[in-house]
């Protein structure tokens, strides 16, 4: 099935953007190669956002891959997940987006936080992504 919004999608599809704590971020790489990558998130109305945390990382901030790429080609996608082996348990959710890149902000970051204790101790230091949905996908077993 398939909306324009994260609202449009039905309740169990939304349920697994609070229950589950990893997405999957797609986006294209400097040479148009697709690259998914695991990132935290929180849902506030009709965007998802994730930020750039302080863990151990080649690059910050700005030069971050994810951040570069996003600036680059803002079209992105990212799919939450349910995997068990019982197989009428599948279930996804794939938000395809536009992406910006932003400075940090308070609610968000008190977002995450809530969300991840880690973040409660050490806040992330930015940038922030904002994911703002153009088409919501679902399926499930």
């Amino acid at each position: 099935m398939a909306a324009a919004s994260l609202s449009e999608a039905p309740d169990w599809a939304q349920a697994l953007l609070v229950e589950r704590p990893v997405g999957h971020l797609g986006l294209l790489d400097e040479s148009g190669r697709p690259r998914v990558q695991p990132v935290t998130f929180a849902r506030i109305g009709e965007a998802l956002w994730s930020a750039v945390d302080d863990k151990p990382k080649r690059r910050t901030g700005e030069q971050l891959a994810r951040v570069r790429r996003l600036r680059a080609c803002p079209a992105c996608a990212l799919t939450v997940d349910r995997y068990d082996d019982d197989w009428t348990r599948l279930a996804w959710i794939q938000v395809v987006a536009n992406a910006a890149v932003l400075e940090l902000r308070d609610d968000v970051v008190a977002a995450l936080a809530a969300r991840y204790p880690a973040y409660q101790e050490r806040p992330p230091r930015g940038p922030l992504l904002r994911l703002d949905p153009v088409h919501v996908l679902w399926w499930s077993g």
